[in-house]
């Protein structure tokens, strides 16, 4: 394919749609069961055409495939009982001995880099920079990377599908065809992030739950169930089916591809940053941005620099009482120390034998907490053992077996292992892992158990930052008395207010305070299931840990409200109020606006907190509770051993659940299934819709591209310290009664008991901007201490929200930047906290460092971001944010480069360097462009 035309690509996009519309009949990925509503006639009338175009041109791609620059290594991978499961890409055929010392993670950029090879948008330079991985990742080269899925969860899969809407109606626009906006990969979009705990300690908590989720949300739901039917290619989980996560562990993970008898590793970006965990099954994949996924999904390669690779080697075996969750707070402290942002970790070592898959996928989940790329676990022999277990068939663990192993992917601890290269090294024995939590408002800040108790008391005692609250010595011991339904009841500092678990559990007993928020949120059914069965759910109920539902809840912001009782006795008396969750973000202002200390911490530890009440208790030394006889019971008297949680899961946890399970979401609910959407390409806007709102991204759009902006005299919008994060910058919890956006809901005649919350409202831009930086949280130096999402109109001093004091610096033309610490944008992967600043007026940020995702997103969005130079920040350089910025840029991007350095002058007469962090010439197209999607919108048209 080394002459690829311009009629080849039109040839391969004819072929593309009808396979897509094949894929609408009966999605080859499925697993031989068709998730969706019944097909429409439209659709329905176009199968017969495709099938044919979809026959000849597959005799086509058999005559193109002879020009494929490796087809001599397209090999056959035979059956034991005769033919073959497909042909795939050999890298043993290669014969080149560098292969063999690639850790497995880079093998896998490989193999795509080859299958993908057109010497067009993948070419031989780029299959050789990643063989020579051992020099090249030493020097931030670029390569492509095409991801053989995507997927989506609806809190960032709404705005993804109102960008496709909108982008196609700017084709339309634009005089071209709309039906160019199509998924060409699968793209798999779970509805997980809308459930809220409104109801709990009920038995008929997840029918509640689901019933308000339904009621508050019908319209987002309505407009992806459109998507479903309108993009080919893109499948819908209903809501009530499972956290995004679980669902894609258990039954969305591939492994391996089979498409069309061509085999290849399962890899996949998500819009959610702990897509990670499916790095747990020995599949890539990571974390992007909305638009980063976005233009994946529309075919465009993803350029990366090729990462480096941490190899951390496990050994020994976790002691009894020691949990996955304090292994996997132990890595992420190690791993932040070490250093690994832009990286891969790969995991491997005699330790891993001893680590199950559900393990495994827990630390995998935390990469975005230490800061890697991937926390990637090759297959294994553990690996298959999963897959039987989850209910795939006997003969595609078979397929992927003998496909890893022919491809030199599958690591065999029966067989000597030979030696692979990495990046740097770490090492840890499972036997030295303790039982621990982390908090009160950082996932890395690890606290060993055994001192939690005095660590507590150092928090009250701090001065006001990570580790401290500023709580004088003579309020510590203040007890607030109120009344609970009626009851007496009493909270103090470090009292626990909310208790969530969210994922499965292992055991409980006593009694947990009734004013304690307690709820199980499990990340599937078969959860349940198993739960059930082998009798435990029965003991969680008993102690208010009922099914609240099945979705992403208290970790990401949709706890619900406390009772009023509770939350005025916090309010009123400054209680520094404790939430205990088995999540992976703990970030203050997150969990719930009224609970200042949130401790991430292992299922069987949320119930123990649960049941003692407070986090100011040594477990070692104090009980949690009194047994029947009087006697005292300490959390080692009901903590089950590691021989008896393995007993439990053998016998309760069966293939036949994971089945039932998914056969049965695939059928959705009587709530999704009831739901009618119109059969139409081009999405329908409802200007008074407060849910759905058509972006102003590609209005008065024309072909020929903007070019590069400079910044003159910018105004210092916000200027801030270390750690802000993107739920800092657009949060997705409640929406304050007081604020910009709250105004304007109530002003399109929304009532205040119907606001639901920021994530649900961003497919509205008009919500969006307006919740850009309005966490109740956020520590804005230009406030010199006072905390809110507030900051000084500089022309006036004025004290404004931060969306009115934007608004007046765009009505007068003024441009703003940021001023950041170190840090900035960690957290989730919120496109949001990109879109929200460039509706704002926001022309760069200047920061210490960036977290990986959110630079790629503000690059996405045509925002400069710039780094200090080492050593220097806001505050050595002596800025306070009163100044006026300016930074010089070429207008022509071809006169600029990634990494350079750029000056920064101020009408002070303060200049400065800073390094331009557009790290590859991709990026700088994106910036000519004005962003990401307009550049596929134009790329797209000239096709």
């Amino acid at each position: 394919m080394e002459n690829w035309t311009k009629e080849h690509k039109v040839e391969r996009d004819v072929f593309s749609s009808a396979l897509r519309s094949l894929r609408c009949s009966l999605p080859p990925w499925s697993h031989g069961v068709d998730w969706r509503s019944p097909l429409s006639l439209r659709v329905q009338a176009r199968i017969t055409a495709a099938r044919q175009i979809a026959e000849r041109f597959q005799r086509e791609i058999a005559t193109m495939a002879s020009e494929h620059a490796y087809k001599g290594i397209l090999t056959s991978l035979p059956k034991r009982e005769g033919g073959e499961f497909g042909k795939f890409y050999s890298l043993p055929a290669l014969n080149d001995p560098r292969i063999d010392r690639l850790p497995y993670s880079i093998r896998i950029l490989l193999e795509s880099a080859i299958r993908n090879c057109d010497n067009f948008e993948v070419t031989k330079d780029d299959v050789e920079k990643i063989i020579d991985w051992e020099n090249t990742s030493l020097k931030q080269v670029e390569i492509p990377f095409k991801p053989a899925r995507v997927l989506l969860q609806d809190f960032t899969g709404v705005p993804a599908v109102v960008d496709l809407a909108s982008m196609r109606d700017a084709m339309k626009n634009l005089g071209d065809d709309p039906n160019k906006i199509n998924p060409l990969v699968p793209v798999d979009l779970v509805i997980d992030h809308s459930v809220q705990v409104d109801v709990a300690r009920s038995e008929n908590a997840v029918q509640a739950n689901m019933k308000l989720e339904f009621e508050r949300n019908k319209e987002r739901f309505a407009f992806l169930k459109w998507g479903s039917s309108a993009f080919h290619n893109m499948l819908v989980v209903p809501p009530g089916s499972g956290i995004v996560h679980q669902v894609n562990l258990e039954y969305l993970g591939r492994v391996v591809f089979n498409k069309d008898g061509l085999l290849y590793p399962d890899s996949v970006v998500g819009t959610d940053s702990h897509t990670t965990m499916i790095d747990g099954l020995g599949v890539a994949g990571w974390g992007v941005g909305g638009i980063e996924a976005e233009a994946a999904m529309l075919g465009q390669p993803m350029s990366m620099v090729l990462p480096g690779v941490v190899g951390f080697k496990l050994s020994g075996k976790l002691r009894n009482g020691v949990t996955a969750t304090d292994l996997v707070l132990t890595v992420t402290q190690m791993l932040r120390k070490h250093g690994v942002v832009g990286k891969f970790v790969e995991f491997y070592g005699e330790g891993m034998r001893e680590l199950s898959t559900a393990d495994r996928a827990t630390i995998a989940n935390m990469s975005p907490e230490y800061g890697a790329t991937m926390g990637f676990f090759p297959v294994d022999h553990v690996t298959l053992e999963y897959l039987k277990l989850t209910g795939r068939s006997e003969e595609t663990v078979s397929m992927i077996e003998a496909y890893l192993r022919s491809n030199k992917m599958f690591v065999d601890y029966n067989e000597p292992q030979q030696e692979r290269l990495y990046t740097s090294y770490l090492q840890l024995d499972l036997g030295d892992v303790e039982p621990c939590v982390s908090g009160p408002k950082r996932p890395h800040d690890r606290v060993p158990l055994k001192d939690m108790k005095a660590d507590w008391h150092a928090c009250l005692d701090n001065k006001l930052g990570f580790k401290g609250f500023g709580v004088p010595k003579e309020e510590q011991d203040k007890v607030a008395k109120f009344s609970f339904h009626g009851q007496p009841a009493e909270i103090k500092h470090g009292s626990v207010v909310i208790a969530a678990i969210t994922s499965c559990t292992n055991t409980s007993n006593p009694s947990v305070k009734p004013w304690i928020k307690t709820s199980l949120a499990p990340g599937s059914g078969a959860v349940t299931q198993y739960l059930l069965k082998s009798d435990l759910q029965k003991y969680l109920n008993q102690q208010g840990f009922h099914v609240v539902g099945y979705g992403c809840t208290t970790c990401i912001g949709n706890s619900g409200e406390l009772d009023e009782s509770v939350a005025s006795a916090i309010s009123e008396n400054d209680i520094v109020a404790a939430a205990v969750l088995s999540g992976n973000r703990n970030f203050e202002g997150r969990v719930h606006p009224l609970t200042r200390a949130n401790y991430l911490a292992s299922p069987p530890l949320v119930v123990a907190y649960a049941l003692a009440g407070t986090v100011d208790i040594d477990f070692d030394k104090e009980p949690i509770g009194t047994g029947r006889d009087g006697r005292s019971i300490y959390l080692k008297d009901i903590w089950p051993s590691n021989e008896e949680i393995a007993e439990v899961v053998q016998s309760n946890v069966l293939p036949d659940m994971f089945k039932i399970t998914y056969e049965a979401i695939t059928k959705g609910n009587p709530l999704w299934n009831q739901l009618t959407v119109p059969a139409s390409t081009l999405f329908s806007w409802d200007p008074n819709s407060t849910y759905i709102h058509e972006p102003p991204y590609f209005k008065n759009m024309a072909m020929d591209p903007p070019g590069p902006h400079s910044v003159k005299d910018a105004y210092c919008l916000l200027n801030f310290g270390d750690s802000i994060t993107t739920d800092h910058i657009s949060p997705a919890g409640s929406i304050h009664k007081d604020s910009p956006a709250a105004r304007y809901l109530l002003d399109h005649g929304v009532d205040r008991k119907d606001f639901n919350s920021y994530g649900s409202r961003r497919g509205n831009d008009e919500v969006m901007a307006r919740g850009t930086f309005a966490n109740i949280r956020l520590v804005n130096k230009l406030l010199n201490g006072e905390v809110g999402p507030r900051t000084i109109h500089i022309p006036t001093g004025e004290k404004l929200c931060v969306y009115d004091a934007a608004m007046r610096y765009k009505a007068a033309g003024d441009d703003t930047i940021i001023l950041a610490g170190a840090e900035y944008g960690s957290g989730s992967s919120r496109d949001w906290a990109a879109k929200g600043p460039m509706l704002l007026g926001v022309k760069a940020v200047i920061a210490k460092s960036f977290e990986r995702i959110h630079r790629s997103n503000l690059v996405g969005m045509g925002i400069i971001p710039l780094s200090f130079k080492s050593g220097q920040d806001a505050e050595t350089l002596g800025l306070t944010g009163h100044e006026r910025y300016t930074i010089d840029l070429p207008l022509k991007i071809s006169d600029i480069r990634p990494a350079q350095d750029v000056t920064v002058t101020t009408n002070t007469g303060k200049s400065f360097t800073c390094t331009l962090r557009f790290d590859t010439e991709v990026e700088l197209a994106y910036f000519d462009h004005g962003g990401i999607l307009p550049y596929v919108i134009r790329n797209l048209i000239k096709q």
